[in-house]
């Protein structure tokens, strides 16, 4: 049973907090397109039990994310994918990324809508909250049940301080780094001795991977942006003259 009085406890709450809420922002997205067929009598009904349901299939999953990060080399896996998810946080977002997601005319249709897609893009959430929650599953009961109502109803505002102050996601990266260095350290294949033999080995290996996400996030994110420069005049170029356009 966690120490509900011990500063680390209330540290990885609040990582699960950031977490859900920086991740998380696609699945109100997802509750909104899922029960937007709904007659308005039953919309709120659809998003209670959507939500309900995908959040006892999160927990469910998390848990079995635990028991695999106790196998020997698993946690390097998932710190590497948290620094990919992290440098992924970074990048410039695709608008079309929920044209798929189908609304229902059914109250079952839709619950089941915003369960299976959850589940589906859920896997980045579950890997880093369960890199935060350090094999507590109380730790992850009780943070995703604080998180859940700012996602639900508090996703415009954060993706409104997104959008306005764009620090907060760089800072969420390196939040996924951080978590994701030390998760690589506490790889139950490497030996106590190595975390022993540097002092304060975690802190250097979580700042080590929050700097390297950072730093991997804003190159690539330049390089698309170069690449979007250099095809945006091309483009222009085309449409100027066409085959059989006057000259």
């Amino acid at each position: 049973m966690p120490d509900l009085a011990s500063p680390a406890f209330w540290i990885s709450v609040l990582q699960i907090i950031a977490i859900d809420i920086l991740l998380g922002g696609d699945n109100a997205v997802v509750i909104a397109l899922a029960c937007r067929r709904l007659p308005a009598t039953q919309r709120n009904k659809g998003i209670f039990w959507g939500v309900f349901g995908a959040i006892a299939l999160r927990v469910i999953l998390i848990y079995f994310a635990l028991q695999l990060l106790a196998v020997p080399y698993l946690k390097m896996v998932g710190g590497l994918l948290l620094f990919w998810i992290g440098i992924k946080l970074i990048l410039p977002e695709h608008e079309e990324a929920h044209g798929n997601v189908q609304g229902s005319s059914t109250l079952l249709g839709a619950i089941r809508t915003i369960i299976v897609a959850d589940a589906v893009m859920s896997v980045d959430n579950v890997i880093a909250v369960a890199g935060a929650a350090h094999g507590s599953i109380v730790l992850v009961v009780f943070g995703i049940a604080v998180s859940i109502p700012i996602v639900v109803w508090g996703s415009k505002l954060v993706l409104a301080l997104m959008d306005r102050f764009p620090i907060v996601i760089t800072a969420g990266g390196a939040l996924l780094g951080w978590i994701g260095g030390g998760m690589l350290l506490t790889d139950p294949a490497l030996p106590a001795a190595w975390r022993e033999f540097v002092p304060h080995s975690h802190y250097i290996a979580s700042g080590f991977g929050a700097l390297l996400v950072v730093a991997l996030g804003k190159w690539q994110a330049s390089r698309q942006t170069a690449r979007a420069n250099e095809v945006s005049p091309a483009a222009g170029r085309s449409q100027v003259l066409q085959p059989g356009d006057p000259k």
